[in-house]
């Protein structure tokens, strides 16, 4: 706060465009503004968002001659959010590639995804890459907010200081082509999940007034998890730089402000059906609500030929037996083994179910390497051989394990033609594969023809859904269960297939209903109104930025706010007949953390020449 005068921003001003991101040139107001084909934008009415994540929503791919190609990824959750916004809206992204891109090449292919897919790439080295990602955000951040603690050297990697330098680097490269993106001070930018959560430091401190969304996707751990971060400070105060922080569900909000409370000492309140934390004079709204999923291109996937025609071959296939299904990356929260050993105790207690009872288990690629990874897929194979040795025959699996890559085209018939579908999660932020199976179990009028059912016939479906994922909540309907408990498990597979039909077409009709209404645009939509709403009066109050690196803050005051002049002070103080004076003692007149309570002779000397003086009545203080 070195002076007193400020800006009156309560008066509407013209946004001035501030960059375009074609090399060797930037926006000037007094300059035409038409933008050509490489600009990010211009100072025009068209809102734009800026949607900054990890990675681009592209697939990237190479040829034998080291060609690169890209396409839009229709699948990724980043293309599908726009449908929450209007026509009219600009949406430009921001992200890393997938594949390493030759420094003398990164020029022209950033020029290109600018043109053809409103991208702009931010290139991370290798190295820096595999510390970043590989190294912080998945062997540390992910398994901390999944409550997986690093309790001796071979539980986990330790915290490593090294690996949240690279994290910070990244950060910054990615606040870098984000300054690049945002043109008018009208932009919003919204980051999302943990691997960005430095950013809305690095970008609050370059424009103190960006209008700023951060959503997490994974869950936030409790305060008793989360303090044993060594970074979790800075990571707290980053994250209360931005305007709006949404989270999946009301549990992981309100572990982020039981960790405002207690390690930053900040108070939260709710007005109105909205929560806000105070935090030096600004209001961090937070928002609560999970993500949905594009049915329309669920729709569109699952009336493709090849994709009527894979739902018939495998009802045919396992046609009499009741066809369960599990959709999981291969990461060690996913539970698999755990619902493989649910099955197995099924089958041991129910011989009738033998024969009869069949769970295809699809496996993603994993997302990240390391020994718990391979752990993980060791041990799921090893139980699955195990079932299929001791309940199987020669015609007969109970356990059918997908361990490849599979065409998004043939998971939307494993949806539609399965009885049941299983998400037995130790921890998940949301998983949508519940939703997903809903709206493909709901069919269309050609699977219904060559199944012989007429128009008019209601559809069924049956979930049974982990208690610590983040959908749980939401599907009333399914069959809740305690993971780590295979006796739970169990039962609610039992319980599955016992269900009758009119059960089975209530519970499914209520998924239904629900998923079709909340749906990604409806999730988009009501962030971008919400993050709006928070950014509403950015221009009715004085900023001043205060801190260095990660403790940067910016503090918003009301507009008639002055500072206090030591000339006006002191003219005041002459004038004065009668003086009342108020002293506080620690950070006064000692230091804070002194261990010395006493004050210094200098300080004694003050005290005394201002109690000599008849005008001042009382000198008094919390000594």
């Amino acid at each position: 706060m070195a002076s007193g005068d400020g800006f009156d921003f309560r008066q509407p001003f013209k946004s001035l465009p501030r960059v375009v991101t074609s090399p060797g040139f930037i926006s000037d107001p007094d300059w035409d503004t038409r933008s050509d084909g490489d600009s990010v934008g211009s100072a025009s009415s068209t809102e734009r968002k800026i949607i900054v994540a990890n990675f681009l929503p592209l697939n990237c791919s190479r040829d034998e001659a080291g060609q690169l190609f890209f396409s839009l990824d229709d699948d990724a959750l980043l293309v599908q959010l726009k449908h929450g916004f209007s026509n009219e809206t600009d949406v430009v992204y921001v992200g890393s590639l997938k594949v390493q891109v030759d420094p003398s090449e990164q020029d022209q292919v950033a020029q290109k995804l600018l043109r053809e897919y409103r991208c702009i790439p931010t290139f991370l080295p290798s190295d820096l890459q595999q510390q970043f990602y590989h190294g912080f955000c998945k062997q540390q951040l992910w398994p901390l907010f999944h409550y997986m603690l690093p309790i001796c050297l071979d539980k986990g990697e330790l915290f490593d200081r090294n690996l949240f330098q690279a994290y910070v680097r990244a950060n910054k490269l990615f606040a870098d082509k984000v300054m690049e993106a945002i043109n008018t001070d009208d932009d919003y930018v919204w980051v999302h999940d943990y691997h960005l959560m430095l950013l809305p430091t690095f970008l609050r401190k370059r424009l103190h007034r960006i209008k700023l969304g951060f959503f997490l996707h994974s869950p936030f751990p409790s305060s008793e998890i989360y303090r044993t971060l060594p970074v979790r400070d800075e990571i707290l105060k980053s994250l209360l730089n931005a305007d709006l922080i949404g989270f999946q569900t009301f549990d992981y909000a309100r572990h982020f402000l039981s960790c405002c409370s207690r390690l930053l000492g900040l108070h939260y309140e709710s007005k109105r059906g909205y929560i806000g934390i105070e935090y030096f004079g600004r209001t961090v709204s937070l928002k609560i609500l999970s993500v949905g999923v594009h049915v329309g291109r669920l729709e569109s996937v699952l009336k493709l030929p090849a994709t009527v025609s894979k739902v018939q071959e495998i009802e045919q296939r396992y046609k009499g037996k009741m066809l369960m299904l599990g959709v999981d990356d291969m990461d060690i929260f996913k539970g698999i083994s755990l619902k493989l050993l649910g099955l197995e105790l099924l089958l041991e207690r129910n011989p009738k179910l033998r024969e009869k009872v069949v769970l295809v288990q699809i496996i993603n690629p994993a997302r990240s390497t390391g020994k718990d990874v391979q752990e993980a897929i060791t041990e799921t194979v090893s139980v699955a051989e195990r079932i299929n040795r001791k309940y199987g025959s020669s015609g007969y699996k109970p356990v059918v394990l997908i361990d490849h890559r599979i065409p998004f085209s043939e998971k939307i018939a494993f949806y539609a033609a399965s009885d049941c579908c299983i998400v037995n999660a130790v921890r998940d932020g949301m998983n949508l594969v519940p939703y997903e199976y809903t709206v493909c179990r709901q069919g269309n009028e050609e699977i219904d023809r060559l199944r012989g059912l007429d128009k008019d016939t209601s559809h069924t479906s049956t979930l049974i859904v982990s208690e610590f994922v983040g959908c749980s909540p939401s599907l009333s309907g399914a069959f809740r269960v305690n993971p780590w408990s295979v006796d739970d498990v169990a039962d609610a597979l039992c319980q599955a297939t016992d269900l009758t039909e009119s059960e089975k077409r209530l519970r499914h009709e209520k998924h239904y209903r629900y998923v079709s209404t909340h749906d990604v645009a409806y999730w988009a939509r009501s962030f971008a109104q919400d993050l709006e709403r928070a950014c509403r009066d950015h221009y009715s109050r004085r900023c001043w930025a205060i801190g260095f690196g990660l403790n940067f803050r910016v503090i918003a005051l009301s507009p008639g706010f002055r500072k206090l002049s030591s000339e006006h002070f002191v003219s005041c103080y002459n004038k004065a007949s009668r003086r009342a004076i108020f002293l506080d003692y620690d950070g006064t007149l000692v230091p804070q953390s002194s261990i010395n309570k006493a004050p210094s002779a200098e300080v004694v000397s003050i005290l005394n020449t201002l109690c000599n003086d008849p005008k001042n009545n009382s000198l008094n203080g919390s000594f």
